[in-house]
């Protein structure tokens, strides 16, 4: 704790709200007493118990999304002073220091917004279905022991296996692109997802994905279908989309190397993408 900390009595969080989906969207502030050792996550619940700005007007309590609090599930992301991270693991004392003692938290821009910090990352779950990012299984019997792994390639896997499709890699990315499709009069929820995830299918997959292909590539099982999950990263919106601005592997919070999976999975699409040609 810093000196001027140690002075603070209270200080001001600017939090950019939306009732509903597709509603506009405003600032509030709210004035929270100062403690040492808050997180996001923390000054979010004294927000709720309050649900009152730093004006005195009354308010509905700010919406949030958080699971594990140890930076793990990736539920609470959001845009905090300006830079995409966790809210678990953003300390208050740290952030007063760097945006000039006031907090400002904003929803992802990449996602549709569900309520105020609140995102729908649906989109990031149907694209690691379009790559299979999964290890294949025909059925339940026993099988015996499968093939054995070296301790090389367990090593290279194991950074990657640590993603939580938190999705701050792709609010970075400067080649994914926000995609949201308002809700028609009297039309379904089904009908509404379907249509959202039809709008999505041709759009960049984004860094996680990509680096979750080529964990699963890279397996001796998940290789049995490597050149499906190459197919879907050479389709529309694949690796050919990447311009390699390398903000992913910047803000990444597991520091996952994800520049050295969309390396990888460059050589081998361009592979992949010869054969195709050749191998008829």
């Amino acid at each position: 704790m810093t000196a001027s900390s140690s002075k603070r009595e209270s200080f001001d969080v600017r939090i950019l709200r939306q009732a509903a989906p597709g509603e506009p969207s405003r600032w509030e502030t709210f004035r929270i007493p100062y403690e040492p050792n808050l997180n996001v996550i923390s000054v979010l619940q004294k927000i709720a118990a309050m649900a009152r700005t730093a004006e005195g007007q009354a308010t509905t309590p700010v919406a949030w999304d958080c699971n594990c609090l140890e930076e793990v599930c990736g539920a609470c992301t959001m845009v905090i002073n300006g830079r995409v991270r966790q809210s678990c693991s953003a300390l208050v004392d740290r952030l007063l220091e760097e945006h000039d003692g006031e907090i400002e938290l904003q929803p992802m821009t990449k996602f549709p917004v569900v309520r105020d910090l609140v995102v729908d990352r649906g989109r990031m779950f149907r694209a690691l279905e379009r790559v299979q990012a999964w290890v294949p299984v025909d059925d339940y019997y026993d099988r015996g022991a499968g093939p054995k792994e070296s301790q090389e390639s367990q090593e290279e896997r194991y950074p990657l296996s640590e993603c939580m499709t938190c999705g701050c890699c792709v609010e970075a990315c400067p080649q994914y692109a926000k995609v949201e499709v308002d809700q028609r009069p009297n039309e379904s929820i089904e009908d509404h997802e379907a249509r959202q995830a039809e709008a999505e299918a041709t759009e960049f997959l984004g860094a996680a994905p990509i680096s979750q292909a080529m964990l699963f590539n890279r397996h001796a099982t998940g290789a049995m279908i490597a050149d499906e999950r190459l197919d879907a990263l050479t389709g529309p919106g694949g690796i050919q989309v990447c311009g390699n601005a390398q903000n992913c592997v910047a803000v990444c919070p597991k520091e996952i190397p994800l520049t050295t999976s969309i390396a990888r999975a460059g050589r081998q699409a361009t592979v992949h993408t010869f054969k195709k040609i050749f191998d008829r």
